[in-house]
């Protein structure tokens, strides 16, 4: 159920009560894509502007068996605390009703995820009830097409405990100046943890987190992408990264990532990090911030590129 409240300053804010259900989503997201499509009112994607539009989700739950599912597939310990990108997952079915909005300007499939960025103000308890609030912003000029970004804000009693902006790129000719390139990260040697990756990754991670994409989970369907197999989701591989630095990023803590390479499944990636120093108000120097990175262990090419950020006391 749905309700509407207009802002004339910020746009239309839209609250759903309930999850949003996961087919009908993806049924409308394929849409776009099927022959003759586009003849069809309300299905044709135009690209013009991203829609004034918040989405809002009220007294949030978390669901226990879900959380435990979600932490075994990607690595993380199961405790009292919610792993820093679980909140991710409360937040996909509103990024997936934001992206099938008749006012969105492109299809879904087709979007890559090019970078990822979460802030966490503190630890988050199972226990909470949360607000969870999407939109997308920032409409602009990529060497390879158009980027925008996806944002998410997470409140606990008023307060801001979450914050991500997710990073898309429609591939294509850029319009205007393609300034945009991307952040610079420092590239990180694997450090001899390799892990190996089975084929049917995909299929557990879209169980766990709802994102059924179909490059993502069977051959046939990836190849229809461009893809010669199956990929590993893009925020699969920053939980796996993150999960191997648990207990060791302090509780308050920004992580960025780029996703440089599509990591094939089934197969094997090699994980680094190393500590890098910050520079505290009082002048102080700490090594609680880590880069790392997820690499093809022939190679060395990066599949992920990501640091760690403490906030300066």
């Amino acid at each position: 159920m749905v309700g509407a409240k207009q802002d004339t300053t910020s746009g239309t804010t839209r609250e759903v009560s309930g999850a949003p259900p996961a087919l009908p989503l993806y049924l409308k997201a394929a849409l776009p894509s099927l022959p003759g499509a586009a003849r069809i009112p309300g299905v044709r994607k135009t690209g013009a502007a991203l829609p004034q539009l918040t989405l809002v989700r009220h007294d949030v739950p978390v669901d226990r068996s879900h959380l435990i599912a979600y932490s075994r597939v990607c690595g993380f310990r199961v405790g009292r605390s919610l792993p820093l990108t679980y909140p991710h997952l409360l937040a996909f079915p509103l990024h997936m009703r934001l992206m099938t909005d008749t006012r969105f300007p492109f299809p879904v499939l087709g979007l890559v995820h090019v970078e990822n960025t979460i802030t966490a103000h503190r630890v988050l308890s199972p226990d909470e009830n949360l607000q969870v609030g999407v939109r997308a912003e920032d409409l602009r000029a990529h060497p390879k097409g158009q980027a925008f970004d996806v944002v998410t804000d997470v409140h606990s009693g008023g307060e801001l405990v979450w914050h991500e902006t997710s990073t898309f790129l429609r591939r294509g000719r850029p319009t205007g100046s393609a300034a945009d390139t991307g952040r610079t990260f420092e590239e990180v040697t694997a450090s001899g943890t390799e892990w190996k990756l089975s084929g049917d990754l995909g299929r557990r991670y879209a169980a766990a987190s709802g994102d059924r994409n179909p490059i993502h989970l069977y051959r046939l369907a990836a190849k229809a992408f461009g893809f010669p197999r199956q990929i590993a989701h893009g925020m699969w591989s920053k939980a796996r990264c993150l999960a191997a630095l648990e207990g060791r990023l302090p509780d308050a803590v920004t992580v960025e990532v780029a996703f440089k390479k599509p990591i094939l499944l089934p197969g094997r990636v090699g994980f680094g990090s190393q500590a890098v120093p910050s520079v505290g108000a009082a002048g102080d120097v700490s090594y609680r911030d880590y880069a790392f990175s997820m690499t093809d262990p022939k190679s060395g090419a990066p599949h992920v590129l990501g640091r760690t950020t403490s906030p300066t006391t």
